[in-house]
């Protein structure tokens, strides 16, 4: 075991690419607070989330586990579960969006932002019907076609489209789900926990039929290994984080989803109460 695990932490991967654009993402970010900041409080939380779900990704994608994506099927999977189960919610709980905003000019978001914010393009991508039906497909589609295997042997599909596929449809499914990002419209707290409960089904039927499949799935892994699991034992404990990790995450995420419902509600009620307060307070007067 301690041999295995010294051979797994002895081989990393470097790509200039994705840590330029790990250091962008952060660096503008950053940025951006500074400059709200200068007339404003921005929450310290909302950055620790980006910087958190930044960082993920330089674990996932310049590490060790990068490096021995293509070797190991439980490494590759790792990487997608990572991104899609916890760099992306992160990225939505920074609120990229209203900070962006914030950030700009006032002539900046007349003339640009709140037309975007309001055009028919963004009202789709942020319904949640569509970016379950999106994240669903990428997940089901990616691993039951001939594209899947197609990335693992092309460095650049798998850099330039099945990495940021990924990204992008977990980060659109979470946008209107969870976070506080400007967006024309929000879906009740109720249809929120009931898609993120929905989208454990397309992620359990995936782990579940690479778990129990009697062949190997993907070519790529079908080959010697210097240590750990056979080609079926790796799978299967692949399809096992999928299957069983991902409810565990996903029911973490509704939590969150439920506290965001339980202290709107508190909040209203506050309202409710003041008003009561304030018009009790006037009828007295009048008497």
């Amino acid at each position: 075991m301690g041999d295995s695990l010294h051979q797994f932490l002895s081989l990393w991967t470097f790509d200039v690419f994705i840590l330029a654009n790990l250091v962008l993402a952060a660096g503008w970010y950053l940025w951006a607070v500074r400059r709200v900041r200068v007339l404003d409080q921005w929450n310290p939380w909302l950055t620790t989330c980006w910087l958190a779900g930044v960082a993920l990704l330089g674990v996932v994608y310049l590490g060790p586990i990068s490096a021995w994506s293509h070797t190991f099927f439980w490494a590759h999977m790792t990487q997608h579960l990572v991104v899609m189960m916890a760099v992306a919610p992160l990225l939505v709980l920074g609120a990229p969006v209203s900070l962006a905003f914030a950030a700009s000019s006032a002539l900046t978001r007349r003339r640009w932002a709140l037309p975007i914010l309001r055009s028919s393009a963004v009202r789709l991508l942020t319904n949640p019907i569509i970016t379950w039906l999106l994240f669903a497909a990428v997940l089901v589609g990616v691993h039951f076609t001939s594209f899947y295997n197609w990335a693992l042997e092309n460095h650049d599909v798998d850099t330039f489209i099945e990495q940021p596929l990924y990204l992008v449809a977990a980060f659109l499914f979470y946008f209107p789900l969870i976070g506080s990002n400007l967006q024309p419209s929000r879906p009740s707290h109720g249809h929120r926990l009931l898609s993120l409960g929905l989208m454990m089904i397309p992620e359990a039927i995936t782990g579940a039929v690479i778990y129990f499949a009697p062949v190997i799935l993907y070519p790529v892994f079908d080959k010697a290994r210097p240590f750990g699991l056979d080609p079926m034992g790796d799978q299967q404990l692949s399809g096992a984080l999928m299957w069983a990790l991902v409810m565990v995450v996903d029911s973490g995420w509704m939590m969150l989803a439920a506290v965001e419902w339980f202290a709107s509600e508190e909040r209203a009620g506050h309202r409710i109460d003041r008003q009561i307060a304030d018009e009790l307070a006037q009828e007295t007067m009048r008497q």
